[in-house]
């Protein structure tokens, strides 16, 4: 999987990782994927409902250690 952009929340918590993320995403082109690392347990949920509510896909989803990882394509 080639990851276009890849930003850092950790330590962040709901809506902090989320904004990042909506901030990256601003910049990136139709079909870029982005990584987003977080270690808010609550972003899980939290990046399913703001794909579902902007369009953006979903890509992948995966817990590693204590990190929650996002990949997600712009629309």
């Amino acid at each position: 999987m080639q990851i276009d952009k890849e930003i850092d929340t950790r330590g962040l918590n709901c809506p902090l990782p989320i904004l990042k993320a909506k901030k990256a995403l601003t910049d990136m082109q139709s079909g870029q994927l982005l990584k987003v690392v977080s270690t808010d347990s609550g972003s899980l949920r939290d990046f399913q409902a703001f794909c579902k509510q902007t369009g953006n896909e979903l890509v992948e989803q995966q817990t590693v250690g204590e990190d929650y990882i996002h990949v997600l394509k712009r629309r």
